[in-house]
């Protein structure tokens, strides 16, 4: 696989941090493991809904964690009901720990884990800061205003 060096490019650009551990990630992400699959689906305008394969998991043996704008998934199975010995497993209970990058103003709205399946919801929330905004236009005519800011400016 042709892997590429952004070093010569960060060393240059200020505040592009995030991206950069963004294609670091994205590159490790390549070689990583495929346990346990998942899914992402749109499920809205602003929602998504990441669901992934948990079957052998209780609750309590999974947890979930945003840091950083990263989701987090990490399950430990831990063998403590087990009687009898295990002749053929079939089902991956293994320890597995799974990472998505999420994008700015994307917050987890719940989880859910249902017939083995743990369903993440996802929602991006926009700071009113950040949204489109109607500036009214007023009804004064454009001398006055011009008169305003002279006047204005010869005050100070």
């Amino acid at each position: 696989m042709t892997t590429f060096d952004f070093a010569p490019l960060f060393r240059t650009a200020i505040g592009f941090d995030r991206m950069a551990r963004l294609m670091d990630t994205a590159t490790s992400a390549a070689d990583a493991s495929s346990y346990p699959p998942y899914n992402i689906e749109k499920t809205g305008d602003d929602t998504y809904r990441l669901t992934m394969a948990v079957a052998g998991f209780r609750p309590e043996e999974l947890d979930l964690v945003v840091k950083d704008n990263t989701l987090v998934v990490s399950g430990k199975v831990t063998n403590e009901g087990q009687k009898g010995e295990m002749l053929y497993r079939g089902i991956a209970g293994r320890a597995f720990e799974r990472r998505f990058v999420l994008a700015d103003h994307i917050v987890v709205d719940g989880a859910d884990l249902q017939n083995g399946l743990l369903h993440v919801g996802l929602k991006r929330v926009v700071p009113e800061a950040l949204k489109p905004r109607r500036i009214e236009i007023g009804g004064g005519s454009v001398k006055a205003v011009a008169n305003d800011s002279q006047e204005a400016v010869k005050a100070a």
